[in-house]
């Protein structure tokens, strides 16, 4: 792992996304996906399985049976030939969901994601989806966790199949619009970063708060902090945050992300304000922040799900080269 190679990786993330809204509008992604299946279930760790818990929930509203599960899970889902296991890895060869496949292969119609073709993760598998992400150098999944949401997203934007003839076509649009915010967001920094850096280093760690429908959001972000700069991070779920979280407000430092859209937000700003704490909003506005950065397209909650980890990345990758 190499900080300036990491901010690198950031950095060439429009330059990915156009590439993958290229490979969408020439393919679906997901052609060869079974007509008839009863479940799918999602195996990852750490950032494959956070985008497979957003994609799971959207797909449950749509009637859809979807799980995202801990590929170290035991027991798991059981396989069968109605099951549709998504294995996803950017490496192809995380322990934990090879062990997992292994359990489906054979059994179950297999798909797996992954950034490495030919890795071990392709082995068996019925369908084989490349993630487009280019070689992450620095060591840190950054644009494979986006382009795995981008192409999770076009496989909820299909399913059932037929809800849209051309989903990648489709999706391609949106990954171009996430493109131009993240863009955005890079070319402004010199405006944003260290004032929000500054803002969020605490002695006490910095918490990330997240719609249930962009969680994803909040657990990649602490995720970053955690994994480059090695500080304390956590996420939580908007809703959930009065329940488990406030707490930490009265006796800590307590600094904080929110990524506004939860229909609670004012709840967890009544407490916020009420004790003191410190929140930087992302693509929005909220009574009582201590600051906020918008961005181009972050009224598109697609846009936002696809785009708004980049502002606690750039930050770890402040706190990181330090």
């Amino acid at each position: 792992m190499d900080a300036g190679l990491y901010r690198a990786d950031l950095e060439a993330k429009p330059e990915a996304l156009g590439a993958l809204a290229d490979h969408l509008e020439r393919r679906d992604p997901f052609d060869g996906w079974p007509e008839d299946f009863d479940r799918i279930v999602f195996l990852g760790m750490g950032s494959s399985r956070y985008a497979a818990g957003v994609t799971a929930q959207r797909l449950r509203a749509a009637g859809v049976d979807a799980v995202a599960e801990y590929a170290s899970a035991s027991p798991g889902t059981r396989p069968g030939p109605g099951t549709v296991a998504v294995a996803i890895s950017a490496t192809g060869g995380s322990r934990e969901t090879l062990d997992a496949l292994a359990r489906h292969t054979g059994r179950s119609f297999v798909v797996a994601m992954t950034n490495a073709p030919g890795s071990p993760v392709t082995e068996g598998a019925d369908l084989v989806v490349p993630m487009v992400a280019g070689e992450e150098r620095g060591g840190v999944a950054c644009r494979t966790f986006q382009h795995t949401l981008a192409l999770l997203l076009t496989l909820a934007a299909g399913l059932p199949r037929g809800i849209s003839s051309s989903p990648g076509e489709a999706v391609a649009g949106l990954v171009r619009r996430a493109a131009e915010a993240t863009a955005d967001l890079l070319d402004r920094r010199g405006e944003w970063l260290a004032d929000a850096a500054a803002l969020l280093d605490g002695p006490d760690g910095v918490y990330m708060i997240a719609p249930a429908g962009r969680l994803s959001s909040a657990e990649q972000s602490a995720l970053m902090i955690r994994e480059g700069p090695r500080r304390q991070a956590d996420a939580c779920e908007t809703g959930d945050w009065a329940h488990v979280d406030v707490y930490l407000t009265k006796t800590r430092d307590y600094r904080a992300i929110v990524f506004p859209g939860s229909p609670y937000d004012e709840q967890a700003m009544d407490w916020i304000r009420r004790r003191g704490s410190t929140v930087l909003t992302i693509g929005g506005e909220l009574d009582g922040q201590a600051g906020s950065i918008r961005y181009r397209h972050d009224d598109d909650p697609d846009v936002a799900l696809l785009t708004e980890t980049l502002v606690a990345e750039l930050i770890a990758a402040e706190w990181w080269a330090r």
